[in-house]
């Protein structure tokens, strides 16, 4: 028995007529796509371990000195987050590399998120990291339950709203880093004040709804006989969800945190 169940009838059979096959063991399943997703995350973890333990090892014993990421952990994560966002763009365009370039991006994500997620460790008290780890994937059930039993129902409607606003999370964050390079602040975004804490929890429900738009892709596509490398494609595709959700957690407690 399938994992999702459709909440949208109303497909396009245009939709995946190009990548369709009809060998049983050659299609994606929902399953298959699972289990890799599962794959990718075990290698999320690898690749963080790595960068993780690399700056514990590296920070200063010295409680006095200002909290700073060691220059070894600065250049892992950049190879992880520069060499995730190409990896990323190969897997968009050309789906037929993701059996490769999907595994690739994990690891590189996950060099990346291993030094962000020591750093914010290191920054504030309490178990802020297991909070947000704990916190995504209580999420990820929650959307799996709500698109399961049709809570919510993927529309097309709904997901114009959802790359819309999207898009606009994007856009913002964009203008904020070139902006930052001429000297314009746009520190309400990263505040821990009320509009900078509502700004996190409005980022966090559209992400949380983007696994739905994930979840609806992957019914689709097994629904329409996609070819087995696209379950690759599908697990990268929530993969790159829950690691957003995931830092988006993570920068919400941490404007939580600095409050105290």
């Amino acid at each position: 028995m399938d994992l999702f169940r459709s909440s949208n009838p109303a497909f396009s059979d245009k939709i995946f007529s190009k990548e369709r096959v009809f060998t049983s063991d050659e299609t994606m399943t929902v399953q298959g796509t699972m289990n890799k997703a599962l794959l990718m995350l075990v290698l999320v973890i690898l690749g963080a371990a790595f960068t993780w333990k690399g700056f514990f090892e590296s920070i200063p014993v010295d409680p006095t000195q200002p909290m700073v990421l060691p220059t070894s952990t600065l250049i892992w994560m950049a190879v992880g987050g520069i060499g995730g966002f190409i990896t990323s763009l190969i897997v968009i365009f050309a789906p037929k590399s993701s059996p490769i370039t999907a595994p690739i991006y994990a690891v590189l994500e996950g060099l990346f998120l291993g030094g962000i997620s020591a750093f914010f460790a290191a920054q504030y008290t309490g178990n802020i990291i297991i909070q947000a780890v704990g916190l995504t994937f209580i999420t990820f059930f929650l959307m799996l339950t709500a698109y399961r039993s049709g809570w919510i129902k993927v529309t097309e409607k709904f997901k114009t709203i959802i790359l819309v606003a999207t898009g606009a999370i994007a856009l913002m964050y964009f203008l904020s880093f070139i902006l930052g390079f001429f000297g314009v602040n746009m520190g309400f975004i990263h505040s821990n004040g009320p509009i900078g804490i509502g700004i996190s929890v409005v980022i966090i429900a559209v992400a949380a709804l983007n696994l739905l738009l994930d979840f609806d892709f992957i019914d689709k596509a097994s629904s329409q006989g996609a070819p087995k490398y696209m379950e690759w494609f599908g697990a990268f595709g929530l993969m790159v969800t829950l690691i957003w959700l995931y830092i988006e957690f993570l920068r919400l407690l941490a404007k939580i945190n600095s409050r105290d």
